[in-house]
Formats: C-alpha cells, sequence, structure tokens
C-alpha cells in the first residue's frame, strides 16, 4: 500500500475515493489486508498528513475506519463520536480536512446494533450521555416504522433510526457550514452516507445520496 503524498492527493477524486474505499471493504471482508509497512508509513508521513477522505463514525469499538477500509497511517482522517452526529467541533473538523488538508470525500458512517442508537430508542438520560442523546433525538423522532415496538429490543427498528440518523447528518452538513456547500458546489469535494454491518463486515453506501 502506497503511502498518500501530496501528488497522489491531488490526483484523486471524490469518486475515486470512494472507490479506494469500497475496494478496501472489500479487502477487509475477503481478509486480504493489503500490504502495509507501518513503520515506512510513520517515516513517510512524518512531515505532513494528506488523507484522501474523511470519516465521521461511532466509537464503537468494532467499526475502526482505517481497518474496515483497509487504510494505512496518513489515508484517512478518522472522526469518532458517539452515535455519529455532528456539531460545531465536528464540522470544523471536516472543514479543515478538506479546505485545509485536501481531502476529497466525507462518509457519515453508522453501523447495525449501535449502543448510541439503542439508547436513544431506550431514552437514556444519564449524566453527559444526556447530552448526546438530545442530539441524536431527531432522529428517533423522524424515523417513521409501522411497528409500535420502537425500543432497542427490536433491531430492525434500530438499524432503522441509524439510517435516519446518517441521513439527517448528511443533510445538515452543507446546511451547517458554508464552506463544505462550497466544496461540494465546486466538486472538489464529495459526501456520503454509508452503514457498516457488525455481523458481515459490509459497508453498505447510500449512494442515492452521492
Amino acid at each position: 500500500m502506497r503511502t498518500q503524498s501530496r501528488e497522489s492527493q491531488a490526483y484523486v477524486t471524490p469518486q475515486m475515493a470512494l472507490i479506494f474505499l469500497k475496494e478496501g471493504n472489500r479487502r477487509f471482508r475477503r481478509n486480504l489486508h493489503a500490504n502495509a509497512d507501518l513503520l515506512h508509513q510513520v517515516n513517510e508521513t512524518r512531515d505532513g498528513q494528506f488523507p484522501f477522505a474523511t470519516v465521521l463514525s461511532c466509537i464503537d469499538s468494532r467499526v475502526s475506519s482505517e481497518l474496515i477500509f483497509d487504510q494505512g497511517l496518513g489515508d484517512i482522517f478518522s472522526i469518532r463520536v458517539a452515535g455519529n452526529f455532528i456539531n460545531n467541533d465536528i464540522l470544523g473538523s471536516m472543514e479543515f480536512a478538506g479546505k485545509i488538508a485536501g481531502s476529497r470525500l466525507i462518509v457519515v458512517l453508522g453501523h447495525t446494533n449501535c449502543g448510541a442508537i439503542r439508547g436513544l430508542c431506550d431514552h437514556v438520560n444519564i449524566g453527559h450521555l444526556g447530552g448526546i442523546m438530545k442530539k441524536l433525538r431527531p432522529a428517533l423522532e423522524a424515523t417513521e416504522y409501522d411497528s409500535a415496538y420502537r425500543t432497542s429490543g427490536n433491531p430492525a427498528f434500530v438499524d432503522r433510526v441509524a439510517e435516519t440518523n446518517v441521513q439527517l447528518a448528511l443533510a445538515g452538513i452543507p446546511i451547517r457550514s458554508p464552506i463544505i456547500r462550497s466544496l461540494l458546489s465546486q466538486g472538489l469535494i464529495g459526501l456520503v452516507g454509508a452503514i457498516y454491518d457488525v455481523h458481515t463486515g459490509r459497508v453498505n453506501f447510500m449512494e442515492e445520496n452521492w
């Protein structure tokens, strides 16, 4: 695996960045990891970093973006917070990644069986976690579901809320960040949602939002 450089990053388009992530997830699922000399990558990135993509994901220990997309040091920016929601700090990180550091793609990555979403469905409200639940609540309220069984005991409902949460983040990013909105309008960056399946290791992209 080649470490990203300024030159290779400049060559990448948003569409190419998406392909790189898809190919990486395919390798991950087949246990065919690209050869990576991590110490060499440490040396190659000591003077700078040129990641081609930015991934906002949950803190869940099963959802490491570098692993599930089979990427090395210096390849992607990884933003993690329980429930993969957006706030001003996360938007600022995305603006740095896209405007300053040249990242070509933003991925909002939710996942199945999400503990934060399960807590949301059960109306958990303790300590600072209650503040996270408040930020996630719009996803619960916006999720249409035929059954009245809207708790963590219904895995299908939990996963539906996780999808809604990703979709709301996708809608909110360009509205709340004029910088990212400008990059998107110029075609300098892409924005896409995805759901990681903790049962299979597959990342399913919501390309209808592309």
